[in-house]
């Protein structure tokens, strides 16, 4: 049963850290993407496969557990796995390590199938619901990726922008761990140096495509100075896009810095 599980390793790059030395939290989310697609066309249920029933899959949620972002130069090891279905859910989890074996990162994610002519949600097969009980993985979190909540009304605005070619995917769509970087753009350089993310939980509503007019909202969680929502909404139709929610701590005094 081996191919029900995909590790790989991600050597941290320097354009993947931010200005504190440290993998950026988007691009963490981009390892696991990257994974969540290479063991998909292995299994059988990648892009092509899924076009050839003129259908594509979508990441509708997706929530991570970060210990540490590894440092520039460190090697990680993404092993993802299918954890079957939850009613139109296809479920896929991931655990993250680094070079010494310990756990850095968890996550589990959503994904839902799509139907390319109609955009209605296709049922998953009967092969994706039994990985449910076939896979080695079993639960990453404790949790399933969940539905965050609106933003409040008096959530401020941050960010105003439109899409640009270098934001997109292979679908012309907006890529996945985008929106978590342009939510990362809005905090200050002090607070990246001296925050480290705890947790980041991410719905994905709609489609963004090239040169649409975004905004990005954010308020704080209960007057807290280190839990933030964030929402990112398409200017001309109001339509909200993305949620995103971030956990953040105080970085320990010895933390590594460039």
């Amino acid at each position: 049963m081996d191919f029900l599980r995909l590790e790989k390793e991600y050597p941290v790059r320097v354009y993947e850290t931010g200005p504190d030395g440290n993998l950026s939290l988007f691009s963490l989310f981009d390892y696991l993407q990257d994974a969540a697609s290479e063991h998909a066309v292995k299994l059988g249920y990648g892009r092509d496969d899924l076009m050839r029933q003129n259908n594509f899959w979508v990441l509708s949620r997706i929530y991570g557990e970060i210990t540490r972002l590894p440092h520039w130069g460190e090697t990680l090891t993404v092993r993802t796995w299918p954890r079957g279905t939850d009613k139109l859910f296809a479920l896929r989890d991931y655990a993250v390590s680094d070079s010494n074996n310990d756990l850095i990162a968890l996550a589990t994610s959503s994904w839902l199938i799509i139907d390319i002519t109609t955009r209605r949600i296709q049922r998953p097969d009967s092969t994706l619901v039994m990985y449910k009980d076939a896979t080695l993985g079993g639960n990453a979190l404790p949790r399933n990726a969940g539905r965050l909540e609106a933003l409040p009304a008096e959530g401020r605005p941050e960010s105003r922008f439109n899409v640009k070619v270098s934001d997109l995917d292979i679908n012309l769509h907006t890529n996945n761990a985008r929106y978590l970087k342009w939510v990362t753009d809005c905090y200050g350089l002090d607070f990246i140096m001296n925050h480290h993310p705890v947790s980041a939980e991410i719905n994905y509503l709609a489609e963004s495509r090239f040169n649409d007019e975004v905004a990005i909202l954010t308020a704080g969680e209960n007057g807290s100075n280190s839990i933030f929502n964030h929402s990112i909404l398409r200017i001309t139709d109001n339509t909200e896009l993305c949620r995103i929610r971030i956990v953040w701590k105080v970085k320990k005094t010895d933390s590594k810095t460039v």
